[in-house]
């Protein structure tokens, strides 16, 4: 089987952490089955590599091709017109990639199916690339591109003509499913399959050791994440007050991050709150061992990764109990889940969980009832079936 996978969300040189979990989910599919694939990770097109310019920067030092892990990967540019643009998008992407993609078809790999991450702009402008060439389509919805992007007429609109022409469609949590059913999609046409965890890179690590390398000691709370409102860092600093003799480790960038900073010395928290920019995916396994505690304090998400791999680490979570995160908390022994969004229910549940910790061990089953495996499994049966159909 050859698969073309279509996602913005995909890692590079420059943004080695950018959509991970798309390559994750496509490395074990490969791994698990006789699956051969091409990546097309379309970026916005951006003139300069300058600082002055922040992430719109970064774009331009994305490469225009690269391996990875012997994965061929095409990163074409398409233009993004910022705010007014929205509408336009997956117009302007469909017709920057085109030519990219029958430039893989000339060069002998003829892929039999497109399977898109993200639905808006990625999704939209596959179901017009997939329309174009006569090739089936899956989707997968991922956040919000399905929890906030819908509240916007043209892309509500967009998104629900590409959810009925495509022969799949894939969410990772119950919770988006439900959302794509109340837009009108037929029960019977969306398919669960979660994003799994690495159980060998993230596994619990010597914690003394862990905490020694990150310089704390003592109780050690962490955030993850990039550094902006719907993270909720802000809430978690401002619980810290509650939350006497621990310290707050942050690990993420972001535009948010001289705010945080401010805030942190405003509540006389300076000592207890360090940022630790942005850190190699293949060290967190440590990180998430440092820590007594994950607190994800998000407005939204999709599936938090980042959940499955701190218990994979052995370390329990404090999570908002939104979209995918109660599919996730459904045993003490994966910690806790946040009744409000407020810096007095975060403090109230971290505490608790500090105060009766579950074991490493325990924390670390729970985490392997996630393995890739299944997911892979489904995607691969999804794939057959729709080819079998066609």
């Amino acid at each position: 089987m050859k698969i073309l996978t279509f996602s913005t969300l995909f890692p590079n040189k420059a943004q080695p952490h950018h959509g991970v979990f798309v390559e994750n989910r496509l490395r074990h599919l490969m791994e698990n089955n006789e699956v051969t694939a091409r990546v097309v990770a379309p970026v916005p097109w951006f003139p300069s590599t300058s600082s002055l310019f922040g992430d719109y920067a970064t774009f331009a030092k994305v490469p225009r091709s690269d391996n990875r892990s012997g994965l061929d990967v095409i990163y074409p540019r398409y233009p993004l017109i910022p705010k007014v643009g929205m509408n336009l998008t997956p117009s302007l992407m469909y017709r920057a990639v085109k030519p990219v993609v029958a430039g893989i078809l000339r060069d002998g790999f003829d892929f039999d199916l497109i399977d898109a991450h993200y639905f808006y702009p990625d999704g939209v402008a596959a179901a017009y690339l997939a329309r174009a060439l006569r090739k089936p389509l899956t989707i997968t919805a991922r956040g919000t591109d399905l929890n906030l992007i819908p509240n916007y007429p043209t892309p509500r609109r967009l998104i629900i003509e590409a959810a009925e022409q495509a022969d799949g469609l894939i969410t990772v949590c119950q919770a988006l499913k439900d959302e794509l059913v109340k837009m009108g999609i037929a029960d019977q046409r969306v398919e669960v399959l979660r994003n799994g965890v690495d159980l060998e890179l993230f596994q619990p690590r010597d914690r003394d050791a862990a905490k020694q390398k990150f310089g704390v000691s003592g109780k050690v709370l962490l955030s993850v994440g990039h550094l902006i409102e719907r993270k909720g860092h802000h809430l978690i600093i401002e619980a810290m007050p509650q939350i006497p003799d621990a310290t707050l480790l942050i690990a993420g960038t972001g535009p948010d991050n001289a705010e945080l900073r401010a805030l942190a010395g405003s509540l006389g928290l300076t000592d207890r709150v360090r940022f630790l920019g942005a850190i190699p995916h293949q060290e967190m396994s440590e990180l998430y061992s440092a820590a007594d505690v994950l607190v994800l304090a998000s407005s939204r998400e999709g599936w938090a990764n980042v959940l499955l791999e701190t218990m994979a680490s052995g370390t329990p979570a404090a999570a908002t109990n939104v979209w995918g995160a109660p599919e996730v908390i459904t045993d003490p022994a994966a910690g806790a889940l946040i009744p409000e969004r407020t810096p007095d229910a975060i403090a109230r549940t971290v505490l608790r969980v500090l105060k009766d910790p579950p074991s490493r061990e325990a924390t670390r089953a729970h985490a392997e009832l996630f393995s890739w495996q299944a997911t892979s499994q489904g995607q691969y049966d999804l794939f057959q079936s729709i080819l079998g159909r066609r």
